[in-house]
């Protein structure tokens, strides 16, 4: 166990917790900073206390990235369920829901509109003005932010995934086919379907590695036996719709109704279409404000 001198007086902040925690999360007190609306030099000096307030050394600062200690992974969960146990409270404290506050941490795909998420934001402030909610992304797409959502650091997400990790469950939104986009001047535009054997030698424009879509498709190639040729990765489905489009290359995605200047074709095969939904932790239960939004949010569902 690392020790360093205790020199404080024992008391502890819940911010100071709320610090900890969400440092360990993010690897890097600048990253931490910039999720709490706090300066960095506030975060390191508020981790250089609570280590005083217990007399431990809770990361190893070798590196770019902060690592827990032994003992902070001990301390870690403790932190987390105290943190959790004051939010229960402040839930059951509010006697009307107007009353609720705190945060919800809420994971969203960038560029396609699933619900009307800002309608559905400004109804949410309006009825619960205490609440703050923030809005997340991942650079891996869905399998980023289950997993933000599995590691504690969101409350809500959006997944697209076939399949989700135990404790979490998942409240259906929206469904949408795949259909093949090109370009106006493809050879195939003017065709109304085509068969992913009848692509196998086009160069596709897809979604990186980690999107749902893309791992249905991937899916359904390999049981094929076709292997294709990806020539360039989009952090988004609305810009593998704009690069097919322009001829970049072929892009066979899900159809989230984004305009575009190309032609796009019905597939002939049979690929279950990519289903959206809003996903949350069972255990430990949302509290009241995470609920609250989850209802606003499945209530907006087209």
């Amino acid at each position: 166990m690392a020790i360093i001198d205790l020199v404080d007086d024992g008391r502890m902040e819940t911010r100071l917790l709320e610090q900890f925690v969400t440092v360990a999360a993010e690897g890097s007190v600048t990253r931490a900073a910039e999720r709490l609306w706090a300066a960095q030099s506030t975060v390191s000096a508020g981790i250089a206390s609570l280590e005083r307030t217990l007399g431990v050394r809770l990361f190893e600062r070798g590196g770019r990235r902060l690592v827990l200690t032994a003992t902070g992974e001990d301390l870690l969960p403790h932190a987390r369920a105290v943190l959790e146990s004051l939010d229960r409270m402040r839930d059951l404290a509010a006697v009307s829901d107007a009353e609720l506050r705190g945060r919800v941490r809420l994971g969203i795909f960038t560029s396609m509109d699933i619900v009307d998420l800002t309608g559905v934001l400004r109804g949410f402030r309006q009825r619960h003005p205490l609440v703050a909610v923030e809005l997340m992304t991942s650079p891996s797409g869905t399998t980023g932010l289950v997993q933000d959502l599995v590691a504690g650091r969101l409350d809500l997400a959006y997944t697209g995934l076939p399949t989700v990790p135990a404790g979490v469950v998942v409240e259906p939104l929206r469904e949408m086919p795949f259909r093949v986009f090109v370009a106006a001047d493809h050879p195939l535009a003017g065709r109304a379907s085509v068969s992913l054997a009848e692509l196998a030698d086009e160069s596709f424009v897809d979604t990186a590695h980690g999107f749902g879509n893309r791992m249905i498709l991937d899916g359904v190639l390999d049981r094929l036996g076709i292997r294709r040729r990806v020539v360039a990765e989009m952090n988004d489905m609305p810009a593998v719709v704009r690069f097919a489009s322009a001829g970049i290359g072929v892009g066979v995605v899900p159809d989230s109704g984004v305009r575009h200047d190309g032609a796009v074709l019905e597939l002939e095969d049979a690929v279950e279409p990519l289903r959206i939904g809003l996903a949350m932790r069972s255990d430990p239960e949302p509290n009241r404000a995470t609920q609250a939004l989850a209802r606003a949010i499945v209530a907006a569902r087209r």
